[in-house]
């Protein structure tokens, strides 16, 4: 299987050319940019793009949707119902599967992040993840569309880390990772897991006092926090709206 990744110099957020091999149909997974580094790949290894799946629809995922339209203007352009964006030419439903260029493409749902929120299961051995798990990480849930720390926490623990242990994760945002380690490594996964205690530090999130169960790390250096409310909800934040 080819993968290619190009990844933003200030969002960190990945764009995939998929394909099973050269001469092929093949996919991208998400258009967030740049485009040029695969356009390339795409000639060097001869490779039609067919399809543009979209994880979901924030803007540092389809920023660059018009030019890769442009490359493959006959390319179809599949997203769950709620996260269509201009561009998008058809619907991909949870539990669809795709074949495109001899690679079975499965849709998986995993609110949280975003209501429609797309995992792409490609040959029972990738996973394109979104912004669900990060590797290290999981994808906050107070971004535009979110639902909440309970979706993203299902999404995460009963349909991604339920996969076999071998599966590589392509995250929506800097580098790959597997579900085994992701269930021995990651810091929320472990406390979800039981593994690590939760924590109790009080803070201040989003202006307002709250317990800090989890300060973890984020995919860009920074921090992203588990924090549970005075009425008992917990909710997954940036580290930059924490005051400790």
């Amino acid at each position: 299987m080819i993968v290619e990744r190009s990844m933003t110099d200030s969002w960190l957020s990945n764009t995939y050319l998929v394909a099973a091999g050269p001469n092929t149909d093949a996919f991208l997974v998400d258009a967030g940019g740049p485009m040029d580094p695969l356009f390339a790949k795409a000639d060097e290894h001869s490779l039609n793009v067919t399809h543009i799946l979209l994880t979901h629809h924030h803007g540092d995922h389809v920023a660059e949707l018009g030019a890769a339209l442009e490359r493959w203007p006959d390319a179809q352009v599949l997203a769950h119902p709620e996260e269509r964006v201009p561009g998008t030419t058809g619907d991909l439903n949870p539990g669809d599967e795709v074949e495109i260029g001899g690679l079975t493409v499965k849709a998986l749902h995993t609110p949280g992040h975003t209501a429609g929120m797309l995992a792409l299961l490609v040959g029972d051995e990738e996973l394109f993840t979104g912004d669900t798990l990060f590797k290290g990480s999981v994808g906050g849930v107070r971004a535009p569309g979110s639902t909440s720390y309970e979706d993203l926490r299902h999404s995460i623990m009963d349909v991604i880390l339920t996969l076999p242990g071998e599966t590589t994760i392509r995250p929506g945002h800097t580098d790959p990772t597997t579900v085994a380690d992701e269930l021995e490594q990651n810091p929320f996964v472990r406390v979800w897991r039981g593994l690590d205690p939760e924590g109790d530090e009080q803070c201040t999130a989003l202006g307002d006092p709250a317990t800090l169960v989890l300060w973890g790390p984020d995919y860009d250096g920074g921090h992203k926090a588990w924090v549970r409310w005075p009425d008992g909800r917990d909710d997954i934040v940036g580290g930059s709206k924490v005051e400790r």
